[in-house]
């Protein structure tokens, strides 16, 4: 489990084919990697990966190629976040690290020192989607401001901007999504009372 609280901006250092996917070594940034061990979940853009060597200040991944078809890929910068442990604070909200579909920028514009940011959701995505609930984009835990159909409405301050990747994005850009984990489970409740 994560909180969508990024605590660092990584960069892809090498990404290589392998048998299921690719294998991909990643720079950690400032993310301290003393206290990782193999096999701990580390999130990369919100999904969720599992690191396989740990070395100085790079870990390695394997993605598999479902993972890969249901993302935005990784290359460049990503956004960082290591599991929580049972004593962390929530920052943000509970996020799985299982990216529910991929959604397009529609707009990103200023608006004083911060910045509006419009994404079109896949439709099967939309009705999970609420004002005021939460959201992850690209691995950081955001508050929806406003939905309108299929599209929905961020307000990103100047420090989330600082500190995840969300500052490079633009028109056009793909993003990975994961819906509010609340929003699933009530969904399926509700269902099985019908």
């Amino acid at each position: 489990m994560f909180s969508g609280i990024i605590a660092s901006i990584g960069k892809i250092v090498r990404s290589q084919p392998a048998e299921e996917g690719v294998r991909l070594a990643i720079d950690s940034g400032d993310l301290d990697l003393s206290d990782v061990a193999l096999g701990d979940s580390i999130a990369v853009n919100g999904v969720c990966l599992t690191a396989i060597s740990v070395s100085g200040n790079v870990f390695e991944v394997d993605v598999s190629k479902e993972t890969l078809r249901c993302t935005i890929g990784f290359e460049g910068e990503v956004n960082l976040e290591k599991a929580l442990r049972l004593s962390d604070r929530l920052g943000g909200h509970i996020v799985s690290g299982h990216v529910d579909g991929v959604g397009e920028v529609v707009r990103f514009e200023p608006v004083g020192e911060c910045m509006h940011l419009v994404i079109r959701a896949p439709h099967s995505l939309s009705r999970y989607i609420a004002a005021k609930g939460s959201i992850t984009v690209n691995g950081v835990s955001l508050t929806v401001n406003r939905v309108d159909g299929d599209e929905f409405e961020i307000n990103l301050i100047p420090h989330t901007l600082e500190r995840t990747t969300l500052k490079s994005i633009h028109a056009g850009s793909r993003v990975n999504l994961e819906i509010d984990m609340l929003a699933r489970y009530v969904e399926r409740m509700m269902a099985s009372l019908s």
